[in-house]
């Protein structure tokens, strides 16, 4: 079971999604329990993965490496760290509470599932691949179902932001291929591999070099991450996406970039990193400060979420480019951020995934999302109010809930390293304070609109999708001990490779 076990959790969803070909379309009750019997394997296995893993031993573990294309020395290479499992079960999870979401579908149920299914082996397959050959196939895998779910199930632009996603996202990984293929040849022997890349440090003897890869890789992750300013085509993307497909796309494919920095582009370009980790961090700010305010100015419910994204992920870079820094010594501090940064890509997953959720509840129920339309509803229908309450709390840093241990822990780590940058970012949790509550005070409180008087409160269906999130946003929050425990020794890795390369 532990030699098959990343194969089994990244590919029985597509079995599941070739299985769902072959349910005749007009059984929607048994297409939707396949595709959920089929995701369920690979939750309860990525928590077996998270049980079985030893965090004291440094390295991959669950390693898997078949010969697979000989004549380019492509491997089917898998394996694990502290940096992907937590990201694989966010994944499993936010992808089972999406699909048990998705039982509303009534428009072509068999194509909707089936993607589902293949876009969950796409992300799986990035945070678990060790073969650059594969990380792209899989990477490519990932963006093609959520452009159809996006164009098929999507609003009234959705064509438009499907190809504005697609396009921005094929730019990125256009960039991605490029640099792979230069790292290729720029190791002797050749080689796809990304631990052996890692540990030969291509162009480590031409700066130049190496400074053109790394702006390549930085592209491609940076349009994922969003960061500011190639960012533009997330608010429309969220906007029009399904609801479920906002959920992964805000919980999960906005990670792939970040886990992409923490996995090809610090420890195998450490000289590249340490020299603009200070244009990366002032980036972060940027996207910190920018995102906050464009979503202060929003009306549209599910806008603001979308362009919190860009304010919480800039967290994130933050944290990364503090780790990256080109400083003497500072490992504790360092660590410390990147420790924030990944803790910030699992609260963000749980915390966003829940609002956009509780977006799509209320416009499954009234058809709208004009801000200035609502007001009220708190009384109205209680249950959800106290739902997008919590979540918004957790969202703008409350104290116990996991957004504030993640944005503490990058503030604690930056501070030292870029003090500046990192203090003035800490406006951005005041502006992501302001926004929400505003949010807040505009649907839950004041008048009920007479129009809404015959809502009704959230079904069974709609707890039993939040509730997982719920659970563990209180649970990272208070006992934020057992996510950085599994981190610990896989970032500080990271982190010492970049500093003795790096010369920090």
């Amino acid at each position: 079971m532990e030699l098959w076990i990343l194969t089994l959790i990244t590919f029985v969803p597509a079995a599941g999604a070739i299985a769902i070909l072959f349910i005749p379309k007009e059984k929607d009750s048994a297409i939707k329990w396949t595709a959920l019997l089929f995701s369920l394997p690979s939750l309860v296995l990525s928590v077996l993965l998270w049980i079985w893993y030893d965090p004291s031993k440094p390295g991959m573990q669950f390693v898997q490496k078949v010969p697979w294309i000989k004549g380019l020395d492509v491997h089917y290479f898998m394996g694990v760290d502290g940096i992907s499992i937590p990201l694989i079960f966010l994944t499993a999870l936010l992808t089972t509470v999406s699909l048990i979401y998705s039982w509303i579908i009534k428009e072509r149920p068999k194509e909707y599932f089936s993607l589902f299914l293949f876009l969950e082996t796409g992300m799986l397959g990035v945070f678990v691949a060790l073969d650059f050959f594969l990380f792209y196939v899989f990477w490519e895998v990932s963006l093609v179902p959520m452009y159809f779910l996006i164009g098929v199930w999507g609003g009234p632009r959705r064509e438009y932001a499907a190809i504005k996603f697609f396009l921005y996202t094929l730019v990125g990984s256009v960039a991605m291929l490029l640099a792979i293929i230069g790292v290729y040849f720029y190791t002797s022997p050749h080689t796809f591999s990304i631990p052996a890349a890692i540990e030969q440090l291509p162009f480590s003897k031409n700066l130049p070099l190496q400074s053109l890869a790394f702006w390549a890789f930085f592209l491609a992750f940076a349009i994922k991450v969003p960061m500011w300013p190639f960012h533009t085509w997330l608010p429309d993307a969220h906007v029009e996406a399904p609801t479920a497909g906002s959920v992964i796309l805000a919980g999960i494919l906005l990670k792939l970039g970040g886990y992409g920095f923490l996995r090809i582009l610090l420890p195998m370009l450490p000289e590249a990193a340490c020299k603009y980790s200070i244009y990366i961090a002032i980036l972060a700010l940027i996207s910190i400060i920018y995102g906050g305010l464009v979503a202060m100015a929003q009306k549209d419910m599910k806008k603001l979420i979308a362009y919190s994204s860009v304010n919480h992920m800039g967290y994130v870079m933050l944290g990364i480019a503090a780790a990256s820094a080109a400083t003497a010594g500072q490992l504790t501090d360092k660590t410390m951020a990147l420790t924030g940064a990944v803790l910030q890509m699992f609260a963000h997953g749980l915390i966003t995934g829940a609002l956009f959720f509780l977006v799509g509840m209320i416009y499954e129920r009234t058809h709208n999302r004009d801000l200035d339309l609502f007001g009220g509803l708190g009384a109205r229908i209680p249950v959800y109010g106290g739902l997008l309450s919590f979540m918004a709390f957790a969202s703008l840093g409350l104290p116990g809930l996991a957004g504030f241990v993640s944005e503490f822990f990058v503030f604690r780590g930056a501070i030292p390293i870029y003090t500046v940058i990192a203090a003035l970012g800490v406006i951005g949790i005041i502006i992501n304070a302001a926004y929400l509550l505003w949010m807040l005070q505009r649907v839950l409180l004041g008048p009920l609109n007479p129009q809404w008087a015959q809502v009704t409160d959230v079904d069974a269906r709609e707890v039993v999708s939040l509730a997982p999130l719920v659970a563990l946003t209180i649970v990272v929050g208070i006992i934020p001990s057992f996510l950085i425990v599994i981190l610990n020794n896989s970032l500080t890795q990271v982190v010492l490779a970049v500093t003795r390369a790096g010369g920090g």
